[in-house]
């Protein structure tokens, strides 16, 4: 009798990645490997069956996820880490194997599944505050700053640190959140706010929450999420820890 997860005595089964959302699957992949070639990504249910959310963490220690068709990769393992680029070549070609298991290049926590909303901004909105940084940076980086000449980086660096928008929730005595630029080109970047017209996220061009999970503060769009745990909470986790704990 033949076993599950073989095709036939001898013979073992190809692994299968389970991604069925292949176009929504394929923009994301695509966006995060021109933003990242070497990026891993991390594919787990999503919660809901016939879902599997794809996580991954951009070069400005943001970590972005969207949700797409599927189910759990592998057919047996439901959480694996594989190299975004080999799956996005596997997703073009239409093949259905899973990339070689990358699972200890994983090596950051994630949000808690459960987040409250305290705010709800303008689609519109957020991509003006994108907009005013890039033009910022650009300014900068041709003409310096008080007449200064400032490296690209450390003008990149300073912008993302700016708090873009401050939240204080009305009536409690809860801690102002604070949504940094690094969320904000996070949404943008990943393409999760739709069109730029704003046709794929409805009259309006939409909204997008912002969520606070314990120390993290997430921007959640038509699209997509991206997550940010604040410096001062995150830890080393040693090389010999589980990856995917």
């Amino acid at each position: 009798m033949t076993r599950p997860g073989t095709a036939g005595p001898g013979r073992v089964a190809a692994s299968t990645h389970g991604v069925a959302g292949v176009a929504d699957a394929g923009a994301f992949l695509a966006r995060l490997v021109r933003l990242d070639p070497a990026a891993p990504v991390r594919l787990r249910p999503a919660g809901a069956p016939g879902r599997v959310a794809l996580w991954a963490r951009l070069p400005w220690q943001v970590l972005v996820v969207r949700t797409v068709a599927g189910g759990p990769a592998d057919g047996a393992a439901e959480d694996v880490t594989v190299a975004a680029a080999e799956l996005l070549a596997e997703l073009e070609r239409g093949g259905t194997a899973l990339p070689a298991r990358r699972d200890a290049q994983w090596r950051w926590p994630l949000p808690p599944a459960r987040s409250q909303q305290v705010e709800a901004l303008p689609v519109a909105e957020l991509r003006r505050i994108a907009d005013a940084a890039a033009g910022t940076l650009r300014t900068a980086s041709e003409q310096g700053v008080a007449g200064r000449a400032v490296g690209q980086r450390a003008l990149r660096d300073a912008l993302l640190d700016h708090v873009a928008v401050l939240i204080t929730p009305d009536g409690t005595p809860a801690a102002p959140v604070e949504v940094p630029q690094r969320l904000v080109q996070g949404v943008v970047r990943m393409g999760f706010l739709g069109a730029a017209d704003g046709s794929s996220a409805g009259e309006g061009g939409g909204t997008v929450q912002v969520r606070v999970a314990g120390r993290w503060v997430g921007l959640v769009g038509p699209h997509g999420a991206a997550w940010l745990q604040k410096a001062t909470d995150l830890a080393v986790t040693p090389l010999s820890a589980r990856p995917n704990g």
